[in-house]
């Protein structure tokens, strides 16, 4: 093969490897709150005007998550809990009590980890076994994924639908992650971003964030209820926060 005719092969055996990349990490984008809630409302969490979805990330954990469970018992509040599956297998009885107080099980994935990488068969078994898990621990089926980070890859995104799985973000969130998180940090921050109609992402575990950070979520939960409460919002989990009927940002504030 001349120079001339082996120019457009290497051209395309260096642009390959970027356009694969590409596909897999491009969905990423809608972790951006304004690429989401513009032109993928049904990714954010949007729902009825009158609902907000609250929802938790990370547990099943035994230090935090049976508090959360008694707060929320008080509050008279339930909520969708977004389960890892290595942590369901290591506590199925606190993931079975979570579905005994009528809250919903949720996947958030097998580990905790950030997919830079495409692997799509991996993504695949991981999902599938994370859904196996939660599935035999609660009795329920879970319907909902949210990926770790909010990292939503081409690979995880068609894993979950194969899965069965309804891929879920959200529209607000406490960023109760953090080591200088209080209560009302958390709250100031899913003050500004929620509306009638949206979807709180809050923590009730901190393997995979600041040690101790859950307290702020913790702490955060009966004024966060409240401002609800007075805007005339009902708080539920996913299941009974409908499709979606507007674009977000026209729900009541809080």
């Amino acid at each position: 093969m001349s120079p001339v005719t082996d120019r457009p092969w290497r051209t395309a055996a260096l642009l390959l490897p970027a356009a694969i990349a590409a596909a897999h990490i491009g969905p990423a984008a809608t972790w951006l709150p304004g690429v989401r809630l513009r032109l993928f409302p049904a990714l954010s969490g949007t729902g009825r005007r009158r609902h907000v979805a609250l929802t938790f990330d990370d547990g099943p954990d035994p230090e935090s998550t049976p508090r959360f469970l008694d707060a929320l018992d008080d509050l008279g509040v339930r909520a969708t809990f977004f389960l890892l599956g290595e942590h369901v297998v290591r506590h199925p009885e606190l993931a079975r009590e979570t579905a005994r107080r009528g809250h919903e099980p949720a996947v958030h994935g097998w580990t905790h980890d950030r997919p830079w990488r495409p692997a799509p068969l991996r993504d695949a078994e991981e999902l599938a076994r994370t859904v196996r898990a939660v599935r035999d621990a609660t009795g329920h089926r879970p319907r909902w994924y949210r990926p770790p980070y909010g990292i939503l890859t081409a690979g995880r995104w068609s894993a979950a639908r194969r899965a069965g799985l309804r891929t879920v973000l959200w529209s607000a969130w406490g960023k109760d992650w953090t080591a200088d998180a209080t209560p009302s940090s958390v709250r100031a921050h899913v003050a500004a971003d929620l509306r009638g109609g949206g979807t709180i992402l809050l923590h009730d575990s901190d393997r995979h964030a600041a040690p101790g950070c859950w307290h702020s979520a913790l702490g955060a939960l009966p004024a966060l209820v409240e401002s609800c409460r007075r805007a005339g919002l009902t708080i539920g989990p996913l299941h009974e926060h409908g499709a979606p009927v507007a674009p977000a940002g026209g729900g009541r504030r809080i």
